[in-house]
């Protein structure tokens, strides 16, 4: 058997149902012959992003792949690679190569090379006796321990070579690992002893499947929990221990409870310093539960560390704690009421922002009643970067896991896209949203397309002030002698001659009947973009003492 039906074969041995990717890349046809699904897109970043949630959706089960050609192709790909390494995601990248001959001769494009600064895991095909042992090494980093792509380049004469058969590949297993016991008696015994302790969650809390525990441990020691963006949904936001999820812009139980807090648990989250995320407060007691023992002390410094999968984690801390109590779980109506009248107050200094019969619309008033008509825990909404970001997610409550992709580390306009097309591909049941500006969708519009083409029924919500606003306060010159942060575009006509439904909006009162036609239009099978002309709306949610 040649190289590119050998990889296909390995490809279908280890689940992969779907292959995202841009020509030409042999993998491609060759999945086909072995009907596994290519997916054809118009730029390699937004596959990327599409490969990307499947395989967070999915919990890896499903591994997102893309494919692309070398060259051009593999050099166009970098930043959606990056982007998938600074969110922790495992996904399988194979890019096309040089012949080997020449494959470490400037100028041409190593993708082993140049991608593995930013890959878990980077090798090239060195022949094809050696393809089994390559794919089992690429899988076993992609299913255990922390998330990351991982890329394996096939050089373009490497297709030519034969794989012995019968292929010696067999389905990679996942392990996971739990905590120092002794070290989880001493955490316990912080916490329970605690006067204002918080949890901070993130994302690890979802690869981990740990949602019952993170809601046991909550319930039993009465502490509230917030998460980080990409953690976001781990845990119930309507809970009465919910305080949401912080990010650039956080809701104010967020920012109350960690000033306030003496002990903080950072369960599944790597602390990572970044302006699109919580900084956490000094002072404070940090107990630091992670897979990656390269993360404790990174940016934060730790008095405590426990290392190991977060559900295991969380399972032994709840074993621990329950003898250091007195009674079968702590009261939680005075925490849940203080997380109430604080929320209170903060939702009642937005409501002229949520409630605006203005226009050109609030984009508030649109999210707002977004959020009022869909249906929240049959939904999976992202946003993208800047101020779609900062405006969704403060306000956003979500109530069932893996019901809303956050990101934020490194901040690629036009990455909410390929997120929820990914995200359909992955749960074809739900309805899936992105939420992006004008300045999003001129870096991955034309992608719209491939929603169309590739029968892929997502809702677009358009946020379209016509400015790149977030910028505005910073370019005041250019913009006034130069207009350069103006933008513009008719971008339901762009949805419409795509062949997909496209409705823009100017008053309040249409918001939510437009929001219903664009629902009823994803059941149909046709993707939707409904486009909301807004006001340069530039006020965030955030809290600095």
């Amino acid at each position: 058997m040649k190289v590119g039906p050998a990889i296909a074969e390995i490809l279908k041995r280890e689940g992969i149902e779907m292959v995202i990717g841009y020509p030409v890349n042999h993998i491609l046809e060759h999945a086909a012959e072995a009907d596994i699904r290519p997916i054809i897109v118009r730029q390699e970043r937004i596959g990327l992003h599409m490969a990307d949630a499947i395989s967070r959706l999915t919990r890896g089960k499903k591994m997102g792949v893309f494919c692309m050609q070398h060259g051009p192709g593999a050099e166009n790909a970098y930043g959606g690679v990056a982007q998938a390494f600074g969110e922790s995601v495992p996904l399988l990248v194979m890019p096309m190569g040089y012949p080997r001959r020449i494959a470490h001769i400037p100028p041409n494009f190593n993708s082993s090379v140049a991608m593995a600064q930013v890959s878990k895991h980077a090798e090239p095909i060195s022949s094809g006796k050696e393809l089994p042992n390559i794919m089992r090494r690429a899988f076993a980093q992609l299913r255990n321990g922390r998330g990351g792509p991982v890329v394996i380049e096939v050089p373009t004469d490497a297709f030519a070579e034969e794989v012995p058969e019968p292929i010696d590949y067999t389905p990679v297993f996942s392990t996971r690992s739990a905590p120092d016991p002794e070290a989880v008696r001493t955490v316990a015994k912080v916490l329970v002893e605690a006067k204002r302790p918080v949890i901070y969650a993130g994302q690890g809390v979802h690869w981990a499947n740990a949602y019952a525990e993170l809601k046991a441990l909550a319930e039993l020691l009465a502490i509230p929990v917030c998460t980080s963006l990409q953690g976001k949904s781990c845990f119930d936001e309507t809970h009465p221990l919910a305080l949401g999820s912080g990010g650039r812009a956080i809701p104010k139980p967020v920012h109350h409870f960690l000033q306030k807090s003496d002990v903080i648990l950072g369960i599944g989250c790597s602390f990572t310093e970044t302006n699109f995320g919580v900084a956490m407060p000094k002072g404070k007691t940090i107990i630091h539960a992670t897979l990656d023992p390269g993360h404790l002390n990174k940016d934060v410094r730790a008095q405590y560390g426990l290392v190991g999968d977060a559900q295991l984690t969380l399972q032994a801390l709840i074993e621990a704690c329950k003898p250091l109590l007195k009674g079968s779980k702590r009261d939680a109506s005075a925490t849940a009421a203080e997380i109430k009248a604080v929320e209170a107050e903060w939702l009642e200094a937005w409501k002229a922002k949520r409630e605006s019969n203005d226009a050109p619309l609030n984009p508030y008033r649109v999210l707002a009643e977004l959020h009022k008509t869909v249906d929240v825990a049959n939904t999976i909404i992202t946003h993208d970067a800047g101020s779609p970001r900062d405006q969704l997610s403060p306000f956003w409550k979500t109530t069932t896991p893996l019901s809303y992709i956050g990101w934020g580390k490194t901040t690629q306009l036009g990455y909410g896209l390929g997120l929820a097309m990914g995200a359909k591909l992955a749960c074809p049941d739900k309805l899936c949203i992105n939420v992006w500006g004008d300045a999003a969708i001129g870096f991955t519009g034309m992608d719209f397309e491939t929603a169309v083409r590739e029968r892929i029924p997502i809702l677009s919500i358009l946020l379209n002030n016509f400015s790149m606003a977030i910028e505005l306060h910073i370019m005041k010159v250019s913009t006034e002698k130069y207009r350069a942060t103006d933008i513009s575009g008719d971008y339901a006509a762009m949805a419409r001659a795509f062949g997909g439904y496209g409705e823009r909006v100017t008053k309040p009162e249409d918001i939510a009947g437009a929001i219903q036609r664009g629902i009823e239009q994803t059941r149909q099978g046709k993707p939707a973009l409904l486009e909301f002309i807004t006001s340069k709306e530039v006020s965030i949610s955030t809290f600095k003492d």
